[in-house]
């Protein structure tokens, strides 16, 4: 996700019934109620996001869970009245019954951000106790300035948090999923 600011609308929380209601763009997130604007990604954002989601498809290929690339709405619970609409740049899900028309309804297995400077408090903060208040199994923040991924791993209601900035992440959600810090990285040679 790139740029991140609280859209400044008359002071009241909103729903899912409310967000159904407005235009696609500017895109946003609906987080406690609250409207975050999201810019468009960078060239260096979408090639990491475009690059983690090739691996997760070819990996998940003829296996159960399916990998999402953003946009895609994605809200965990079926209330119309929910206050939380993210769009994760990648997301897993392992449920079919949680793939609808409309997007992402449930928790999803994995959700994987790639950071800004300016998302830096959302990603970490916001929706890092999102993920954790729903149960999300895990979730992976990266950092193309770093060349690092800090991964959150659901246990007993809490995450553990690991940096990794090099070897190999392997993932806690989707078995036998791994991913060659390196090598990752290196799709933004060039770029940077």
């Amino acid at each position: 996700m790139q740029s991140v600011q609280s859209r400044p609308k008359e002071q009241k929380e909103y729903t899912y019934a409310d967000y159904l209601t407005w235009p696609d763009e500017p895109r946003v997130e609906l987080i406690d109620g609250v409207i975050y604007e999201l810019a468009a990604p960078t060239p260096v954002h979408q090639r990491i996001a475009g690059r983690l989601y090739a691996k997760l498809d070819a990996f998940l290929d003829g296996k159960p869970c399916v990998p999402f690339m953003s946009p895609i709405d994605v809200r965990f619970t079926e209330s119309k009245r929910a206050k939380d609409v993210v769009q994760p740049d990648v997301v897993v899900i392992c449920d079919h019954k949680k793939i609808r028309s409309g997007g992402i309804v449930g928790v999803p297995d994995l959700i994987v951000e790639v950071l800004s400077p300016s998302s830096t408090f959302h990603d970490f903060e916001r929706k890092r106790h999102k993920y954790q208040q729903y149960g999300v199994k895990e979730y992976w923040i990266i950092s193309t300035t770093n060349r690092s991924i800090v991964q959150y791993k659901l246990v007993d209601g809490e995450y553990e948090c690991e940096e990794i900035k090099q070897g190999q992440i392997e993932s806690f959600a989707i078995e036998g999923f791994g991913v060659d810090i390196a090598e990752l990285f290196s799709v933004l040679d060039g770029l940077e």
